[in-house]
């Protein structure tokens, strides 16, 4: 009987210690290799994990790369392609189904989780709106805008309707620079103060605007661009 190759022990290893110990106590390339296993199923994948992350960055870069940068580097086929492709796209409809299912935004961590699953990798702009419940409960999660941002698109007046045929009583904001850089600019600064001062005046609070960039996010309410009545 012919020996198994190594790797066979060590993918092994790695899928006992995933359900022993949970993906915690993983390193990202690590992670990435044990997907790989399902893809590739007579290989070592940790040369291949670590060629990913060098060529991408991080592993949230590497699932949201793009297919033709995919195929660049040595070892990726249409399989693992489409498994990589498939995993970034799960984890985005978890965590919508899980907001969208009338729970709680109880938690900032909850919310910026949210917006990076909806709107992180993104190729194109989007502008998107959480209504809410007065207990902060979710009703409904939109997307109102997708592209070059017109401000035409996402006026007051759009939101309002959308706000009153819910019955919201709070509304969040999302939307994302492709660029990767999450900082506000002018015109984000002002349309935030716009939609805030004539939501509000209506008795619909803006409750936050978060900006999604590559990796990181922007929250306008903790930088002090929203203010609640609280603060006032």
């Amino acid at each position: 009987m012919s020996q198994k190759p190594s790797f066979f022990g060590h993918r092994e290893r790695l899928r006992k210690k995933f359900l022993n110990s949970g993906i915690n106590s993983f390193l990202p390339h690590e992670i990435l290799e044990l997907i790989l296993t399902y893809s590739i199923p007579r290989k070592d994948t940790k040369t291949l994990a670590w060629a990913l992350i060098k060529k991408f960055g991080s592993l949230s870069d590497v699932l949201d790369a793009k297919e033709e940068d995919l195929k660049q580097v040595k070892g990726i086929g249409p399989s693992t392609i489409v498994l990589l492709k498939l995993m970034r796209s799960v984890m985005r409809n978890y965590s919508l189904e899980k907001i969208k299912d009338r729970k709680e935004i109880s938690t900032p961590e909850n919310l910026l989780n949210f917006c990076k699953a909806s709107l992180q990798g993104q190729k194109e702009e989007a502008f998107e709106v959480i209504f809410l419940t007065i207990r902060n409960t979710v009703i409904a999660v939109e997307r109102l805008c997708q592209g070059t941002l017109d401000k035409a698109l996402i006026s007051p007046r759009k939101i309002l309707e959308k706000a009153f045929s819910y019955n919201a009583a709070g509304l969040i904001f999302i939307h994302n620079h492709p660029s990767g850089e999450p900082g506000p600019s002018e015109e984000d600064k002002n349309l935030t103060e716009t939609l805030t001062r004539i939501t509000n005046s209506l008795g619909i609070m803006v409750l936050d605007h978060i900006i999604v960039g590559r990796g990181k996010v922007f929250n306008m309410k903790a930088n002090a661009y929203i203010s609640s009545e609280e603060d006032k």
